[in-house]
């Protein structure tokens, strides 16, 4: 394997490049309380000829003789929002009607699941393209030499979505955000990957990992970029089964025909292959001499992981965490969404500084959460407290008011005088356990089809999120106590289709093997009544008695695992 020599170029571009939006967003760090009101300012000039901006009164907002009064002001004139409050206007978007929500059109949409069958369209205007995502890559990817200085001195193996997923009824794209990210880094850093970007065009999950993993495994890879821990499991799940497999193809310069890959993805990668004997010969005796190939073997000089490591991210972490080598940076990934990104994080904790000059943040109290929304306090990012817990509001020059993330963040150390946050865990209904989002109507609605589709009742059903082994499990009390494994099985087979159907990012996480199949559960007689009566005996106020159908919660969960029929 060629031996890795210090990355002149890419250091000394991203480090003008990126080392000059890193100190932009240092400076705001240092007097967040100043940043937001600017940067309030700044999303309110920008947007206030817009229908969204007169019919909520920006311009009188504008008028605001301090920080105080800006943002009392706009809490009065605009409520808090979620995507359903704001779908009606980006439907008006995707339908070419310019300056609803922002100036213009979109430049393009970003897709994820929302609470409904019908996925988020999140607009991304040209503004944020080019001034928040663009300078903050350039600052994340500074953030990555700062930490490892031979970072990029080898290869760059990264996972994305495809960036035309399928386009608006104007004609206007919609895709991944993580695959627009790619589409849109520096030219230097897209010569760094061993492989074209049709590659992530590849529908078959099995045959894209095992393409990623050839082209990635023949070369000195030194960074990875995946949001998701999970796919570090299923990466090396593919190089455990298919290892000997990638050496023949190397030695040979082939890519197996036993894998569905496109013909004409498989046209794009010839320029990318190569017959490689010596690399071949070098994977052979790595398997001779430790039997299970790991990264530290195949990858010695490997230097960065960039994953997500809070919320719920360990369980997966912890399954490959003496894989790599001892020299790994594992860099947390920051808190990052399809909505915003919030901002950086710049050493080995999970501690993410927000970019106060980039987006507008409010923050309400964890106690205060189910308030109705004219009785919650939202506060301003400098007045976040140490360790306690809060929900997360963004305003964006994308279209965003006030808009609730539906995440739950605990507030860490203060970096430059801006505190850090870090995600606990999403709230109101939606569970995920590698990024699905999968909500609590969804899955009742997903039920509640297919027990009218195969008319089997239903007396009371539940969903747990089990982290342990990757898969929902659900229960069911079926009216016919005498329904069978077996048909309790079909049912739960027809309810995770449904549930695809729903929530594209479910089905992503589904086909891709980070979740696994989901596991049925038959439940006995009353068993709503009986797990009620039991927390009301251990001291819950019958008034206040509350259960969601769907879970992530192994208290509940191990009382619903003491009801079922064996």
């Amino acid at each position: 394997m060629k031996k890795l020599t210090f990355p002149l170029v890419p250091n000394f571009l991203l480090g003008v490049a990126g080392g000059l939006q890193f100190l932009s967003f240092k400076k705001a760090a240092k007097n967040p309380r100043k940043s937001q009101e600017k940067t309030l300012r700044g999303i309110l000039e920008f947007a206030k000829d817009t229908d969204f901006g007169k019919k909520h009164h920006f311009g009188e907002i504008l008028k605001a003789k301090d920080d105080i009064e800006l943002y009392n002001l706009y809490q009065k004139h605009v409520s808090p929002n979620d995507y359903e409050d704001l779908r009606p206007m980006i439907e008006r978007h995707k339908n070419g009607e310019s300056d609803v929500l922002f100036p213009g059109k979109p430049a393009l949409y970003a897709t994820t699941s929302g609470t409904t069958k019908e996925p988020k369209w999140i607009p991304i205007t040209t503004h944020y393209l080019k001034d928040v995502y663009g300078k903050m890559n350039k600052a994340w990817l500074y953030t990555m030499i700062r930490n490892r200085r031979l970072v990029f001195a080898g290869k760059l193996v990264s996972i994305v979505g495809k960036v035309v997923e399928g386009y608006a009824p104007d004609g206007t794209i919609c895709g991944s955000i993580s695959g627009f990210a790619q589409r849109d880094c520096p030219e230097f850093v897209k010569k760094l990957s061993p492989y074209p970007f049709t590659i992530y065009e590849i529908e078959d999950y099995t045959a894209r990992y095992y393409s990623i993993m050839r082209f990635g495994i023949e070369h000195n890879t030194t960074l990875i970029i995946t949001a998701n821990p999970s796919t570090i499991v299923e990466m090396q799940n593919n190089v455990n089964e298919y290892f000997d497999k990638y050496v023949e193809d190397i030695e040979k310069g082939t890519l197996t025909t036993d894998i569905d890959v496109p013909e004409r993805i498989r046209e794009s990668f010839k320029p990318y292959i190569k017959p490689n004997p010596e690399r071949a010969a070098e994977l052979r005796a790595l398997k001779e001499k430790y039997g299970s190939v790991l990264p530290k073997h195949y990858w010695p000089d490997f230097q960065v992981l960039n994953t997500w490591r809070c919320g719920n991210t360990k369980i997966y972490i912890d399954k490959f965490k003496d894989s790599f080598p001892e020299q790994m940076f594992h860099q947390e990934f920051s808190y990052y969404s399809t909505e915003c990104r919030f901002g950086l994080v710049i050493d080995d904790t999970v501690n993410t500084i927000p970019c106060s000059h980039m987006h507008y943040f409010e923050f309400v109290a964890e106690e205060d959460m189910y308030k109705p929304d004219e009785e919650k306090r939202f506060v301003q990012l400098h007045e976040l407290e140490n360790g306690k817990r809060y929900i997360t509001y963004v305003t964006t020059y994308a279209g965003l008011y006030r808009y609730n993330m539906n995440d739950l963040i605990e507030v860490g150390p203060t970096y430059w005088g801006t505190p850090s946050i870090h995600l606990i865990q999403k709230v109101n209904g939606i569970v995920t356990m590698t990024g699905e989002k999968l909500h609590e109507r969804q899955f009742i609605d997903a039920v509640r089809t297919v027990e009218k589709e195969m008319q089997m009742p239903l007396k009371f059903f539940i969903g747990f999120a089990d982290l342990d082994v990757s898969a929902y499990k659900f229960y069911y009390e079926f009216a016919d106590l005498n329904t069978p494994q077996e048909k309790a099985e079909t049912f739960t087979i027809r309810v995770d289709e449904v549930l695809k159907e729903y929530n594209q990012e479910y089905k992503s996480k589904r086909d891709s093997l980070r979740i696994k199949d989901p596991i049925t559960y038959r439940l006995k007689n009353n068993s709503f009544e009986t797990f009620k009566a039991e927390c009301i005996a251990e001291g819950k106020r019958d008034g206040q008695f509350k259960l969601n159908l769907l879970l992530q919660d192994e208290v509940r969960h191990e009382k619903f695992k003491r009801l079922i029929i064996e």
